[in-house]
């Protein structure tokens, strides 16, 4: 067993010390405030060996500990595999997203803790965010396996936004788990190891002679204490360094086996409680009246006395966004909503449509910078790419309370500290001054990246002066949300027939905004567009964090010779005198994956057509040119699982999509169905086209897979994303305004189009990777897949995805003004009667 020392932080209450178990002992002043009821353990810097660290015991009442790992950011690179054939190194082989997320996090794992309480039970304040991944089950179960307690006495809750975090309290790029695993286990193993030092001393046996086993401990005799009669005892009044014993992974019961999620039956029973569920006394239902076109402003208010005296409406405000309504319900909010007579200024992005911004990217592209050689032949290819929205199944929601000289906010956020940072700066008051407590959500894909709906809903309460509970539309976040923007993306190659010499991908994008920052302040003020910074000198106004994120997550899969990949963006902010939001582009986020699953669905494509236009088979190409082993494992494995190469019917084909993201190598092979009988079976109000038959996922598995079950449903997941993305899931932009309404309107994959053959093979663990995240990476290879597929069965490759969005608008346009369309109340006459079209519901582009 490795060894772990840690320092014990004394209690100011003058709880009697109880007997100190085995290392130093020293005076520390590391941060109790705040901890009362528990013991607490944290992990402290690393030391010699795989797995030693410093932790402390924390000053409470019970048994707090806490972990630190402590090493300086960007300290622990990993070599890049060695390159099969002549091609240049990417800088996501050596050192990628994660790496850098892990990194930034240790400086500050101390202030991570687990607490045991008197009732037997141990809490967790998690620094990472619950958005429908898992990540409560899996750090449940990290605390659990530790400290051999059963998982149903473990409650793991939200930490409200800790500036002193930095970026340790980041939820995104698949890292929650991985930033986790060892502060929250090092954290556990302090806190038991406390414990037994109080049963030693209550029995005056030997520390070595007890075990724990089931939130207790044993001695040989049989008899047993518990955790909870232990935790007063165990706890700590000064602070000293205590060795703790990591598990070894030989005893593992917990980690790594299947483990259905902690707050299932609570989702499938209506009992999870979400931000808009929270009991909060006179915070009223809210929603905003929104503009026509994306961004515009508010230019009058024409009727607003009049609106506040219709039934139930107790206060109208315009905000930054908007024309916010508060009343009794939110039926009243929407018929208010539906009153009010707004004359608005219009969008900087007005008049512009999908062929207008296209045409923009294509103009974009940046020159060729790598020649032919003598005796190879140019291929050339473009792919376009729709924009496309979140669409997370909870919309914007956020309870605000503001009050003279302070605020407090109960929200979904995966980066709270620029959450809490951003609303102190919108309300004009000290960060100090505002409290912003973490609600699960559900569901984010990247949307919570941004708190569009706190900051909404602070400023309405700082408005109205009363406490609201404000949601988002679904038009809203359509049509004023945030989403992956519309990309073109052009590949050539130089190749002679046998050997691919070069590959280029220019990569052109409207301008993806990572304004959020990393998850502190400082960060999220230098990445975003701030009014009074001058533009020329604001990293965030230009291609320096995109192309960052860029390069940290876009691997090129294949051994082509000398490759590059560069991002170019369009449409970044510019400075815009006179308006309110200082932006002339469109809302965007880091949608899940990035940039991934676009620049994965191209580069498939182009594999694949590059190797019709060699005369190779598409499965022995990617085989060959694959640039390292581990690539070549997974294609090889997806090839066999899914019987590559067998008798399919015409219009039936198999596609390939590969991938390597987050230490996560895979591979995705699909089969679909083409056949016209297929693409034009009739689903009323529902567009069909080609079906998704079968679906094999491989993926490679870092050292330490936490729940294989949830591993599995988060693939699984993103397999769905990815069908929905190839066939149909877009936003139509049309002067300056996105058509889609609702979920009627944007077609994500429908159960119809959902294949019924889906299977997950996860590899034998990498003993190379420590620790990876499965919730991003099942998209992009599926996207792939699907086109290459759907290529191979038409004899056609697709150059716009979703392969749907140009074959015309499958639903009847909402209005725009006013911005929230009318509820539906003949919902049992509506289905399963068509709904109108503009154009044939069936769609075959």
């Amino acid at each position: 067993m490795a060894k772990h020392t840690a320092h014990a932080r004394h209690a100011r209450d003058g709880n009697r010390p109880s007997k100190p178990g085995a290392g130093d002992t020293d005076s520390t002043s590391a941060g109790s405030e705040g901890f009362a009821g528990g013991l607490v353990a944290s992990v402290g810097e690393h030391l010699t060996g795989r797995r030693r660290f410093l932790g402390y015991l924390l000053a409470a009442p019970t048994v707090v500990a806490a972990a630190q790992l402590g090493e300086s950011l960007l300290g622990s690179q990993t070599a890049g595999a060695a390159q099969p054939v002549p091609s240049n190194p990417q800088v996501a082989d050596n050192y990628d997203l994660s790496d850098a997320i892990y990194d930034a996090a240790k400086p500050t794992s101390d202030l991570i803790t687990v607490q045991v309480h008197s009732d037997g039970t141990v809490s967790h304040e998690m620094v990472r965010t619950e958005v429908g991944q898992g990540v409560q089950t899996a750090i449940a179960m990290l605390i659990a396996e530790e400290m051999d307690i059963p998982i149903e006495k473990v409650n793991v809750t939200h930490a409200p936004a800790r500036p002193e975090l930095v970026w340790n309290q980041l939820t995104g790029g698949s890292t929650a788990i991985g930033s986790q695993f060892t502060p929250v286990r090092v954290a556990a193993a302090i806190a038991k190891g406390r414990l037994l030092d109080a049963a030693a001393a209550k029995w005056d046996l030997a520390k070595s002679e007890l075990t724990a086993h089931a939130g207790r401990i044993l001695r040989p005799s049989g008899q047993a204490l518990s955790f909870g009669e232990l935790a007063e005892a165990a706890a700590v009044t000064e602070n000293e360094k205590v060795s703790a014993e990591l598990k070894p992974e030989s005893d593992f019961k917990v980690i790594g086996k299947p483990q259905r999620r902690v707050d299932a039956m609570d989702i499938v029973t209506g009992q999870k409680e979400f931000a808009t569920d929270m009991d909060m006394p006179d915070a009223l239902p809210t929603m905003v009246c929104r503009p026509p076109t994306i961004n515009g402003t508010v230019k009058s208010v024409n009727n607003a006395d009049e609106v506040q005296n219709m039934p139930g409406v107790t206060d109208v405000a315009t905000i930054t966004t908007g024309v916010a309504v508060r009343a009794r319900t939110f039926g009243q909010c929407v018929d208010a909503i539906h009153a009010l007579d707004v004359s608005w200024n219009g969008g900087p992005v007005e008049g512009t449509s999908d062929t207008s911004i296209e045409k923009e990217l294509k103009d974009a592209h940046p020159p060729w910078v790598i020649p032919g050689t003598p005796g190879t032949k140019a291929f050339e290819r473009e792919y376009t790419f729709a924009f496309t929205n979140n669409a997370p199944l909870e919309p914007a929601t956020a309870i605000a309370d503001v009050k003279e000289g302070s605020a407090e906010i109960w929200a979904a956020a995966k980066l709270p500290i620029t959450a809490q940072g951003e609303i102190a700066s919108l309300l004009g008051l000290p960060v100090t001054a505002v409290t912003f407590n973490v609600i699960g959500s559900g569901g984010s894909f990247g949307r919570r990246l941004f708190n569009d709906g706190p900051l909404d809903a602070a400023e309405a309460s700082q408005k109205m002066g009363k406490p609201v509970r404000l949601m988002w539309h679904r038009a809203d976040e359509y049509r004023q949300g945030r989403g992956r923007p519309m990309q073109v993306s052009k590949i050539r190659a130089f190749h002679d027939g046998e050997v691919v010499h070069s590959l280029e991908n220019r990569y052109t994008s409207v301008f993806t905004d990572f304004g959020h920052g990393f998850g502190d302040l400082m960060a999220q003020y230098y990445t975003s567009v701030n009014p009074d910074t001058p533009l020329a000198t604001n990293p965030g106004s230009g291609l320096a964090v995109s192309q960052a994120i860029f390069e940290l997550t876009a691997v090129w899969p294949y051994s082509m010779g000398p490759t590059k990949q560069l991002l170019m963006e369009v449409r970044q902010p510019t400075e815009s005198p006179g308006t309110e939001h200082n932006l002339t582009t469109f809302n965007t986020t880091a949608m899940r994956q990035v940039y991934n699953p676009n620049v994965v669905a191209a580069q498939e494509l182009f594999v694949d057509e590059l190797a019709n236009e060699m005369g190779r088979d598409r499965y022995e190409f990617r085989r060959e040119f694959a640039k390292d082993d581990k690539f070549r494992e997974v294609i090889e494995k997806v090839a066999e699982a899914g019987n590559w190469g067998r008798s399919l019917p015409d219009g039936v084909a198999q596609g390939i999509g590969v991938h390597e993201e987050y230490k996560q190598h895979a591979a995705c092979l699909v089969e679909v169905d083409c056949r016209p009988e297929t693409v034009n079976r009739k689903i009323p109000g529902g567009t069909t086209g080609p079906r998704v038959l079968r679906v094999v996922f491989v993926s490679t598995v870092a050292r330490h897979l936490v729940n294989p079950l949830g591993a599995e449903a988060q693939l699984q997941g993103g397999i769905m994303d990815g069908i929905s993305l190839a066939q149909t899931n877009s936003l139509h932009l049309k002067d300056g305004a996105f058509l889609e309404g609702s979920y009627d309107d944007f077609r994500y994959t429908r159960q119809w189009n959902v294949p019924t053959d889906v299977k997950v093979i996860l590899l034998p663990e990498d003993s190379e990777a420590e620790v990876g995240g499965f919730g991003e990476v099942g998209v992009a290879p599926t996207c792939a897949a699907v086109a290459c597929a759907i290529g191979a069965a038409r004899g056609s490759y697709p150059h716009y995805l979703p392969i749907s969005h140009n074959a015309g608008i499958p639903f009847e346009v909402k209005p725009h003004d006013p911005p929230i369309p009318q509820s539906p109340t003949n919902g049992l006459e509506h289905y399963p009667a068509p709904a109108k079209a503009s154009e044939e519901t069936s769609l075959n582009p």
